[in-house]
């Protein structure tokens, strides 16, 4: 199933897509709620979803204002390294443990919302990255029970700030600004998609220039893998998010550099799943659109 929470008017609700069509499930079925928290976490509600006979009138999917999947994930947990060509063009060696670091509330939102440049720095950079959604949660989860424990998959662009990445060892503030790393809109059940969502090409483009271009079977590390190791460490629960890593092409590594500019509208797309479109704007704008609103 396809899955997109999101707007009309002033309601919030999780809507079901087909095509170009969205179905408001919130209203049909009210314990839903108003993201993807309920549905994750609950089995038994998921079941009552499949057996819902007529979920109601559709609606067109471009007059929906998409919202964050998850509201409140309690973890959002990032790979930072993990396609091979990836870590050889930052200058990295191959590392036998995945580097991991971790993402705030305030640095995310919906996709279609603006990646904000901050005013302190002009290495805005992407990364396109498959995110998946936990349904299941626990502790010491087995490589070969993990895919298990996956509601859904999701685009993830890593916006990152990254002359602060680089100010110290840990990554906390270039990958942490506010509102740099966009999050859906699509979320899509595993089971319209490749086992552990491999084999599936991921892009990051403005325009017509195609940024970076790769395939998710290139991962060092599979989203079951990621789930073992990330699960030895912490208790996963339902509605924690984790990015699986960018492939090549990103902006500090070519020659000039190429950093996201205002003006400019930075899409990541990952076959099957859907695009990820945001509008890049400087935080001063941004100030001054929030004060007029």
């Amino acid at each position: 199933m396809r899955f997109l929470v999101g707007t009309i008017g002033k309601e919030q609700a999780v809507f079901a897509v087909k095509g170009t069509s969205a179905w408001n499930l919130t209203r049909a079925l009210p314990a839903i709620g108003t993201d993807l928290t309920s549905l994750a976490s609950d089995s038994d509600l998921r079941e009552r979803l499949a057996g819902l006979d007529e979920p109601g009138d559709p609606v067109a999917v471009s007059e929906i204002t998409p919202a964050l999947p998850v509201t409140r994930p309690g973890a959002i947990i990032c790979l930072g390294l993990n396609y091979v060509e990836h870590i050889r063009e930052g200058g990295y060696d191959i590392p036998d443990y995945p580097a991991l670091f971790m993402r705030g509330p305030k640095s995310v939102m919906p996709a279609g919302a603006p990646m904000i440049r901050p005013d302190c720095s002009d290495e805005l950079d992407y990364e396109a990255e498959l995110m998946l959604i936990i349904g299941k949660g626990g502790r010491h989860i087995s490589e070969e029970t993990a895919l298990d424990h996956i509601f859904g998959y999701t685009v993830f662009n890593d916006g990152s700030v990254r002359d602060y990445q680089r100010k110290t060892h840990q990554w906390t503030p270039g990958k942490n600004f506010d509102n740099t790393g966009a999050i859906g809109p699509v979320v899509v059940t595993p089971d319209e998609l490749p086992e552990g969502a491999r084999g599936l090409r991921i892009e990051s483009r403005v325009g017509d220039e195609i940024l970076q271009r790769s395939d998710t079977g290139n991962m060092i590390w599979s989203a079951a893998q990621a789930i073992s190791i990330i699960s030895g460490y912490t208790t996963l629960a339902p509605g924690d998010l984790i990015a699986l890593g960018t492939p090549p092409g990103v902006g500090h590594a070519k020659t000039p550099p190429r950093w996201l500019r205002p003006g400019e509208t930075i899409e990541v797309e990952i076959e099957g799943i859907g695009i990820c479109a945001s509008p890049v704007i400087a935080e001063s704008r941004a100030a001054e659109t929030a004060l007029q609103s």
